[in-house]
C-alpha cells in the first residue's frame, strides 16, 4: 500500500526506534503522517490521559531527547509544519509513541488520513515483529562463521610459516661427504 512517495511501509518503517525496550516513533513523525501540526499531539495526550497510559505514549526525559537528536541526528524544530518558536527549538521533551499509543492516537485526531495511516502503522509494527527476529538469527549465523573462518585463519597462518621454513635454504654449508 502506497500513499504517497513519502508515505511507504520503508518509510514509516525508518521512523520506528528502539526506546526503553518498547519500539516506539516520535510525536512530530506521527504529526507528519497523520497530516497535522506537532503541537496538536501533546494536546490530545494531555486532553485524554485515560486512553494513553505509560505502556502506550510516555514524554522522553531531556537526557533521553539530547541522546535521541546526537544519535540519530534529529532537527530541534517544534514543529514540522514550519511553525517553530522564536526561541529556535522544542520547549519541551517530546512525547513517543508505541505500536497502540500511535494507533489510540487515530481515534483521537480529528484527521481524514487517520484510518490509512493506522493501517500503515500497523503494517510496520508487524513487518519489524516478523523480520527482526530473522536478522538476530542471520546475525548469529554470521558472527559464527566470521569465528569459523578466524580459527582457520589462524591454522593457515601456522601452515605458511611452516612452508616458509621448508623453502628458506639453511645457512650452514653442506658438509662435503668424502675425502
Amino acid at each position: 500500500m502506497e500513499l504517497s512517495p513519502v508515505l511507504t511501509l520503508d518509510a514509516v518503517v525508518r521512523r520506528i526506534f528502539d526506546l526503553r525496550g518498547q519500539r516506539v516513533m516520535l510525536d512530530a513523525d506521527l504529526a507528519v503522517l497523520y497530516g497535522v501540526e506537532t503541537r496538536y499531539i501533546p494536546r490530545a495526550v494531555k486532553r485524554n490521559p485515560g486512553r494513553f497510559p505509560p505502556d502506550f505514549a510516555f514524554q522522553l526525559s531531556t537526557e533521553e531527547w539530547a541522546n535521541l537528536k546526537s544519535t540519530f541526528g534529529i532537527s530541534n524544530l517544534r514543529s514540522q509544519n514550519g511553525a517553530s518558536s522564536s526561541w529556535g527549538g522544542r520547549r519541551y521533551a517530546p512525547y513517543v509513541f508505541t505500536e497502540h499509543g500511535a494507533l489510540m492516537l487515530s481515534s483521537v485526531l480529528n484527521s481524514p488520513r487517520a484510518d490509512e495511516i493506522s493501517l500503515l502503522i500497523i503494517r510496520a509494527f508487524v513487518w519489524l515483529r516478523q523480520t527482526v527476529p530473522a536478522y538476530a538469527e542471520l546475525a548469529a549465523k554470521v558472527a559464527e562463521l566470521e569465528s569459523a573462518v578466524g580459527r582457520h585463519d589462524e591454522s593457515i597462518n601456522l601452515v605458511l610459516q611452516a612452508l616458509r621454513g621448508l623453502m628458506t635454504p639453511p645457512d650452514k654449508e653442506k658438509q662435503r661427504i668424502g675425502f
